[in-house]
Order: C-alpha cells, then sequence, then structure tokens
C-alpha cells in the first residue's frame, strides 16, 4: 500500500465498505432469524432450552471475524489516505479530498459502531439464555411446587376478579339509589311550589271574601239611610201640602 496513490486507496477503501455493509446486512438478517427461533424455544423443557442456549449468539463466528478485520484494514485506508491527502494533493484539490476522507471515515464509524451493537446484543442474549435454562433446571426437579404457585396465583386473580366486580355492584347500587333519591327530591320540591299556590290562592280568595262582606255591609247602610231620608221627605211634602 506504501505505493498506492490517493485515489488507488480510496477505491479500495469504497470497495471494503460494500463488503463491511453487506456482511453487516447478512448478520443482522441471522439475528432476527435467530430470535424468531428462540421465542418458540421458550415453550419447551429445559434440554431443548440448553440446546437453544448453544445455538445463540453462534450465528457465524467467521463471518464476525472477517468484519472486525475489514474494519480494521478500513481504518488502516482511513489513516493511509489521510496521510496521501497532506503529502500529494496540491493546496486546490485538497478541499475536495478532505470531504471524501471524511466520508468514508464516518461511514466507517457507523458500521463499527453498528457491529458493536450487535456483539453487545449477541452477549446480552447469551447471558439471557443461560440464566434462562439455570433457573428452569432448578424449578425441573420441583414441578409440583411450580404447579402450586401457579394455582395460587390463579385463586389470587379470581378472588381479585371477584372483589372488582362486588365493588362495581355496589358502585352501581350506590349510584340507583342516589338517583332514586334524587327523582323522590324533585318530586318533594314539585308538591312544594304546587302546596304555596294553594295557600296562596287561599290567602287571596279570603282576602276577596272580606271585601265583598264589607261592601254589602256598606251597602245595607246605605239602604237603610235611604229610606230613612226618603220616608223623612214624604212626611215633610205631606205635611206642607196639606
Amino acid at each position: 500500500m506504501s505505493g498506492a496513490t490517493l485515489s488507488e486507496v480510496h477505491q479500495q477503501a469504497r470497495h471494503s465498505l460494500l463488503v463491511v455493509r453487506d456482511g453487516l446486512e447478512r448478520l443482522e438478517r441471522l439475528e432476527f432469524s435467530q430470535v424468531s427461533s428462540n421465542s418458540f424455544a421458550l415453550d419447551s423443557a429445559c434440554s431443548s432450552s440448553s440446546s437453544s442456549n448453544h445455538g445463540v449468539g453462534r450465528a457465524s463466528p467467521d463471518l464476525i471475524q472477517a468484519l472486525k478485520r475489514d474494519l480494521t484494514q478500513l481504518q488502516n485506508h482511513c489513516v493511509e489516505m489521510e496521510r496521501l491527502w497532506r503529502l500529494q494533493l496540491p493546496k486546490t484539490h485538497r478541499d475536495l479530498w478532505k470531504r471524501k476522507i471524511e466520508q468514508v471515515a464516518e461511514e466507517v464509524d457507523s458500521l463499527k459502531a453498528g457491529l458493536d451493537k450487535y456483539l453487545v446484543r449477541q452477549h446480552r442474549r447469551q447471558v439471557d439464555a443461560q440464566e434462562r435454562a439455570d433457573l428452569l433446571q432448578r424449578v425441573n426437579g420441583d414441578s409440583a411446587r411450580v404447579l402450586d404457585i401457579f394455582d395460587t396465583e390463579q385463586v389470587a386473580v379470581r378472588s381479585t376478579r371477584n372483589s372488582s366486580n362486588m365493588l362495581e355492584d355496589a358502585l352501581s347500587t350506590g349510584a340507583a339509589v342516589l338517583a332514586k333519591y334524587a327523582e323522590q327530591r324533585e318530586r318533594l320540591k314539585s308538591a312544594q311550589r304546587k302546596a304555596l299556590d294553594i295557600l296562596n290562592t287561599v290567602g287571596l280568595s279570603n282576602s276577596l271574601l272580606r271585601i265583598i262582606e264589607k261592601r254589602h255591609r256598606i251597602d245595607k247602610w246605605v239602604s237603610y239611610v235611604g229610606m230613612f231620608v226618603v220616608i223623612i221627605v214624604v212626611i215633610v211634602f205631606w205635611r206642607w201640602t196639606h
């Protein structure tokens, strides 16, 4: 590589990028298929779980090692391009090649981060599978205890559900009682208004009767006075004419 030009090293780096990107995609597809198969293996017995633990994380060690070597080679390409960029190019072309080299370096960092994330996920799956296998082995000899625990949980769930139903029934009954009270309250208000109307009407009738009686007494006295005056006038007229 010491006698290669910057353009040649750049072409080699671009080719290596394509290879690494393709390998990482294959690794992720294989990871997806393994996760799907392991999800079905969760319902199997302890023996099947131990065999699945043996397969988790062993997708393709050769592919992983090849990707690590290619990434190391890509990092060497970046270092070499950085050196050639400073030595071989005139100042007028340095900005363009600087952007190209930075783009390659960013892609290398992105691919390396993707591979590191895959390795972290792989290690986590291995640990989870081992813990799951150990747990199943511990409880495999005591299946009756597991069933008892499961039955106890089921009883607790049913009891909780029954309590919830009773509370809902009590709330419904309370709501119905409150609705009845509200209806009776409205009826009492209506009866109270009708009673007040009747009392007001009775009070008005009594006042009118008193006024009529008073007017009747006045009319009676007016009649008496009128008759007396007429009698006096008749007597005076009779005496005056005779």
